[in-house]
């Protein structure tokens, strides 16, 4: 699968994640947490905004549609495409740092280079959830909204979309290194958020018709 396909992949289905939290799991503390989820990434943009020279304009998380509004970055192409990108290292960042330092590695959260690598290690952190821990509801809190937290927006595709479509004619093969794993594994992690969206609808379904 080529690295377009799966940076498409990533806003999609983050897109979906978000839809489902609007229309199924509309809750306060949902709205809550969404804003952690917003944060990590709006502060993405914004600390590559600084790397690579791009002067912000405005920054606002607390509001019905954060963003980040900036001017063009010293570094052409590779500037945009950094920024545009941001959210998905920020929030895998993030997810790495809470769960090693304040979690204690209570989760192993593997990387993949390919889909069926990617679908294994849902299914492998999925296992790892066990209710009767503090632990595992932080995660499965954060996992909530990770589809805000890593999923770059539509409008961050605009902004680079010239970029994308070349990537979808790049066998993900070719691109060696942590790129198409940073990608891949961000793509899992979203699709676990959304397993874990499912599972609470269901479950609040069942306690609302109880």
């Amino acid at each position: 699968m080529s690295l377009g396909l799966t940076i498409l992949l990533i806003v999609i289905f983050g897109y979906a994640s978000n839809w489902l939290n609007w229309h199924f799991l509309n809750h306060a503390l949902t709205r809550y947490l969404y804003y952690v989820g917003a944060c990590v990434h709006e502060c993405s943009h914004a600390l590559l905004c600084l790397v690579t020279g791009a002067k912000i304009t405005e920054f606002s998380i607390f509001s019905s549609q954060p963003h980040v509004t900036h001017e063009k970055s010293r570094l052409p192409i590779i500037g945009n495409l950094l920024i545009s990108s941001a959210p998905i290292f920020g929030g895998l960042l993030f997810l790495y740092l809470v769960n090693h330092f304040a979690l204690a590695d209570q989760f192993s959260i593997s990387a993949s280079d390919n889909l069926h690598d990617t679908l294994v290690n849902i299914f492998n952190l999925l296992a790892q959830i066990n209710l009767l821990t503090w632990q595992s509801w932080v995660m499965l809190l954060l996992f909530i909204n990770v589809g805000a937290m890593l999923g770059p927006s539509f409008q961050d595709i605009r902004n680079i979309w010239p970029i994308v479509i070349l990537l979808f004619f790049v066998p993900a093969n070719i691109i060696t290194g942590p790129v198409i794993t940073i990608a891949m594994t961000a793509l899992g992690l979203i699709l676990v958020g959304i397993v874990i969206q499912l599972a609470a609808i269901v479950c609040v379904k069942v306690f609302k018709w109880l």
